[in-house]
């Protein structure tokens, strides 16, 4: 089994319960995802299956677009509605006129501090464990870029929003910083993610009705890359690891390597426009096993 797999994640379930789903549905051990959803998240996860893990790292992932809710006037542990409330404080009366004053300071890049109820690293050990047991440590700034932030409706005590963002960017964390810059704190109550780069939430499928049938091939994946085709004394040589030069010049960092047979053997680095530089390539026994079953 070889593709990519468009996954309508339910409420409640982590992103590795859903692998773990898959696995058994599908049969098979290898699968992985690109852009992790916290259980209180819905909406698009972009798997891949088999040997196509190797090109997650190449797909057209962002900009990512959520659709989110903020419930105004609480502050949570985890800046959404599984933590603990932390602070309660009155809503302002005007608060579509407050969101609007201070959502511009939240656009285009901008320094972000994540949760420290989430999954990043500080020396080996997640955030969550520091946090969880009770540690107190300095959250590293990291620098995001959010390309658009759409109020769609405002209640008493509730925005939504359509965000449109880098990779990385916590959500979690640009709801308790709108809710700080008001006065009034905020949590999520409600997030979906609704579009990652050329793949949109129409596009996906609900987690119960995948099927193999539903696998994109890894080439259509790819099509965001200029395609190279290779002959078999080439493909060989990738396969060693040696690069060749292309003779026309390739605008693009990176390259999708084809065989004659217009099926994915690897990726390469594209320098001074005509020389490839293998990067990722299929192993011969693996790639025969994939050709075979197609």
């Amino acid at each position: 089994m070889f593709g990519i797999l468009l996954v309508d994640k339910p409420l409640g379930i982590s992103s590795h319960g859903v692998i773990s789903r898959l696995r058994k549905t599908l049969g098979t051990r290898r699968i992985g995802h690109a852009g992790t959803l916290d259980p209180l998240a819905t909406g698009l996860l972009v798997v891949a299956v088999g040997p196509a893990t190797r090109f997650l790292q190449y797909l057209d992932l962002e900009p990512k677009t959520y659709v989110v809710t903020y419930k105004f006037g609480e502050s949570t542990t985890t800046y959404d509605a599984e933590g603990e409330i932390t602070e309660t404080k009155p809503v302002p009366s005007n608060l579509a006129d407050e969101i609007q004053l201070h959502l511009p300071q939240f656009l285009g890049r901008i320094a972000q501090v994540p949760p420290i109820y989430s999954a990043i690293k500080h020396q080996g050990k997640k955030l969550y464990e520091y946090a969880r047991s009770g540690q107190e440590i300095a959250v590293k700034t990291r620098h995001i870029f959010i390309h658009s932030y759409e109020t769609n409706s405002v209640s008493a005590t509730e925005a939504t929003f359509t965000i449109v963002c880098s990779g990385g960017t916590y959500i979690r964390s640009l709801a308790h910083d709108l809710g700080q810059a008001i006065g009034c704190g905020a949590h999520i109550s409600e997030l979906r993610r609704t579009g990652a780069g050329a793949y949109q939430i129409t596009d996906s499928f609900p987690l119960d009705q995948i099927t193999p049938s539903n696998l994109i091939p890894v080439k259509s994946a790819l099509k965001h890359l200029p395609f190279v085709v290779l002959n078999p004394d080439q493909i060989l040589h990738i396969r060693h690891g040696r690069s060749f030069n292309h003779p026309n010049p390739i605008d693009h960092p990176k390259a999708a390597l084809l065989t004659e047979d217009g099926n994915v053997v690897g990726i390469a680095n594209v320098s001074n426009a005509i020389t490839l530089q293998p990067e990722c390539v299929i192993p011969a026994e693996v790639f025969d096993q994939i050709t075979a079953n197609l």
